[in-house]
């Protein structure tokens, strides 16, 4: 499905002078939504986003959204307290409640993704400290979003040391929790599926500079 909107959309638009054409483009749409009364749900759902049905566990879809909402939660509550914008707080809290909830989503799938990728003794050590640490900034994440549930309001007008002094810790834990993953994903491959075959890329143009000789006079 990607692969032919990519294809068919810049025909419509005039660009280019290769490609299926609009007319084609249409007529495989067609096709396309004909094949879709063939197949079970499975298929259909891999039509549309072939993806995430490649994934072997959801741990990579969910972990993009503890890395974000605690970046904005932390962003959002150190600048609403230096500008006194008790709003901006309460959106802090928002984005750590959702934050908390996603991350022990997050955390419960990365126990099963454990279990269900092969990896060797180097990746299962960086597997420990990455579950270590997720653990940690979750637990931590834990105690901040009751904390701040229960705090009666005039905490949002407080400037709360502790308080910011964790969540610094939980934006610190989040970078080596987000380190150690793209290390053993990017570094060593974990979970990833090689390629039947390596595309050979063109060399790198290479520039050559002809020396042009100078006769003295």
């Amino acid at each position: 499905m990607i692969d032919l909107i990519f294809e068919v959309l810049p025909q419509i638009h005039g660009a280019g002078q290769e490609g299926i054409g609009a007319v084609k483009g249409l007529a495989a749409f067609l096709t396309f939504l004909e094949s879709l009364t063939t197949m079970n749900a499975a298929q259909i759902f891999a039509a549309f986003l072939p993806g995430v049905a490649a994934l072997k566990n959801i741990h990579p879809l969910l972990v993009h959204f503890p890395i974000a909402l605690f970046a904005v939660f932390f962003i959002s509550d150190v600048l609403g307290c230096l500008f006194k914008k008790t709003l901006w707080r309460q959106f802090a809290s928002f984005a750590l409640y959702i934050g908390t909830f996603s991350a022990l989503l997050t955390v419960a799938a990365g126990f099963q993704a454990a279990y269900s990728v092969s990896h060797n003794d180097v990746t299962h050590a960086i597997m420990l400290r990455h579950q270590g640490f997720a653990i940690a900034l979750t637990l931590i994440a834990v105690s901040l979003s009751l904390y701040r549930y229960f705090a009666d309001a005039s905490f949002l007008q407080k400037t709360t040391y502790v308080q910011f002094l964790l969540s610094g810790v939980l934006v610190l834990l989040l970078t080596f929790v987000a380190d150690l993953g793209g290390l053993m994903v990017y570094g060593h491959g974990v979970a990833v599926k090689k390629p039947a075959k390596i595309i050979n890329q063109p060399a790198p143009h290479a520039h050559t500079h002809t020396g042009h000789s100078h006769h003295a006079h």
